[in-house]
């Protein structure tokens, strides 16, 4: 090897197979790296093919967090001659040259890859920041394909619920934390990890339902006093919710509530979300005089106003878009609220469909 990359990294072992980890300068990305443009079909290469939408967001994200951003390791093959040198006090610390001529493959990271050049476009000084890079040797394409899906195969995606608990960034994340954490019914059956619930579980609703009923309440406004209508509207609705007034005074069981009524079901919470983002436009009207006419509504899965607003002809439950508009109609039409050209069309719709 007459011209050689030098990286300081340590090595380890997996499978009976070595592997190197170094720190690597942002900008020598584009050096090792080679450009994503050509097109390869999928059983010729080691990646997917590189999705360009992403990579805004992703550079985005590191300009707009310069100073807390974190990226976790890429991983990359080896197709070339290289050496590890080790060190006289440390065995598996040392120096690895890859020659100049040896390609670099990527197995894991290629849009965080492809955002960081992106990002060091408008902002050089991140060149001389790192990213750890997993170096493995190339074997050949097949084991290059089968780093790729072990990689990905294994990995477990967080839940939406848990992301939205711990980002600090998001600003409906932080207030929809600090909504439910305020109100005693919310927090206590509110699952904060899982998208998913068991049906022996000991939660009625997540996280993420709430939070996506929050950013449905507040479209594109500000978020400045988002905070204050959330907790007043989600308070007035537990207050008003008269099933789970019953749970929390011991009258029903969470079994006898799922059974046998809809009021606790993320669909509902979504068209509840609809109520609160037309209350949300028009300050003028009183959420708690507004909202006790939620006691007027009959939650039983039985009842008829259901029928493929809420449950469809199989008694599944419908969680679609238009199902959250149909369920709000109903809640609508008990508040003494107006609907909407799109909401008297859509009953229009369903008055079709259930006379066919």
């Amino acid at each position: 090897m007459d011209f050689v990359y030098k990286f300081p990294v340590v090595r380890g072992k997996q499978a009976k197979k070595e592997y190197y980890i170094a720190m690597v300068p942002l900008k020598m990305l584009s050096r090792l790296f080679q450009s994503d443009d050509e097109y390869v079909l999928p059983e010729y290469r080691a990646q997917r093919k590189l999705n360009e939408a992403r990579i805004p967001v992703i550079s985005k994200y590191i300009l707009d967090n310069r100073e807390s951003y974190v990226f976790s390791a890429l991983a990359a093959s080896i197709d070339g001659d290289f050496k590890f040198c080790s060190s006289t006090e440390v065995p598996d610390v040392g120096v690895l040259e890859i020659s100049m001529d040896a390609k670099f493959l990527i197995n894991d990271g290629q849009h965080r890859k492809s955002a960081i050049l992106e990002a060091l476009q408008e902002d050089p000084s991140l060149g001389d920041e790192t990213i750890s890079i997993v170096f493995f040797a190339d074997k050949g394409l097949a084991q290059s394909q089968q780093i790729f899906t072990d990689l990905n195969k294994n990995a477990v995606k967080t839940s939406n619920s848990i992301s939205e608990l711990y980002d600090s960034r998001d600003g409906m994340a932080v207030i929809t934390r600090e909504v439910i954490g305020k109100i005693p019914f919310l927090n206590t059956y509110t699952d904060k990890e899982k998208d998913i619930l068991g049906k022996y579980s000991s939660s009625l609703f997540t996280l993420n339902t709430f939070y996506t009923a929050n950013k449905a309440i507040i479209g594109r406004r500000s978020l400045d006093s988002a905070d204050a209508f959330l907790y007043r509207f989600w308070s007035c609705v537990c207050l008003h919710m008269s099933q789970w007034k019953e749970l929390e005074n011991k009258e029903i069981t969470k079994v006898d509530l799922r059974e046998n009524y809809i009021a606790t079901q993320s669909i509902v919470i979504q068209a509840l979300g609809r109520i609160g983002h037309y209350l949300f436009m028009h300050p003028e009207i009183d959420l708690d005089s507004c909202l006790k006419g939620l006691e007027k509504v009959d939650w039983h899965r039985s009842s008829n106003q259901w029928l493929m607003r809420a449950i469809n002809q199989n008694g599944r439950i419908i969680t679609n878009k238009k199902a959250a508009m149909l369920i709000a109609n109903i809640l609508k039409n008990n508040l003494n609220l107006p609907l909407s050209s799109d909401e008297e069309s859509a009953e229009k719709t369903l008055k079709k469909t259930l006379s066919e």
